[in-house]
C-alpha cells in the first residue's frame, strides 16, 4: 500500500530550476588574465573557482566582465584579501575565500541579483 501512495503524490515541479548557461570569470584588474571562476558572493566577500592556489593574507585586484544585453561589458573592479584557500574535492581545483576592500559600485547590484536568481520562488501554478 505504501508503494500506492508514492505513485498518487503529484509530480509537478514546484519550483522553477535554473540552469547556468556559464560560468563567470575573474580577471587580474591589471593584466586582464583570467585568475578563475566566481563561486558564490556576498556584499562582504565571494569565493573564487582557480586552478592554481592563491597565497593566503594576500591583496588580489580582480574584475568581473559582465555581458550585456546590447554585446557590451559592464567592468566591477574588486580589491579582495584571500583569507583562506583549499583544494576541492575535484582534483586541480581551488576554492579561495576573499574579504572585499573596495567595490565598484554596480558590485551590490550584482550580488541582489545573484541572491535573487538562485532563490526559491515558487512557480505560479493552480493546485
Amino acid at each position: 500500500m505504501a508503494f500506492k501512495a508514492i505513485m498518487s503524490m503529484p509530480t509537478d515541479r514546484r519550483i522553477e530550476r535554473h540552469q547556468l548557461p556559464c560560468f563567470l570569470q575573474v580577471f587580474n584588474r591589471y593584466t586582464g588574465e583570467p585568475i578563475g571562476y566566481l563561486g558564490n558572493v556576498c556584499e562582504e566577500g565571494l569565493m573564487l573557482i582557480s586552478q592554481l592556489p592563491l597565497l593566503v593574507k594576500a591583496e588580489f585586484e580582480l574584475q568581473l566582465k559582465l555581458p550585456l544585453s546590447d554585446g557590451a561589458q559592464q567592468l566591477i573592479d574588486l580589491t579582495g584579501r584571500c583569507l583562506w584557500c583549499h583544494e576541492e574535492t575535484t582534483p586541480g581545483y581551488y576554492d579561495s575565500g576573499f574579504n572585499l576592500l573596495e567595490s565598484s559600485p554596480g558590485y551590490p547590484q550584482l550580488v541582489a541579483a545573484l541572491q535573487h536568481y538562485f532563490s526559491f520562488h515558487p512557480l505560479e501554478a493552480s493546485a
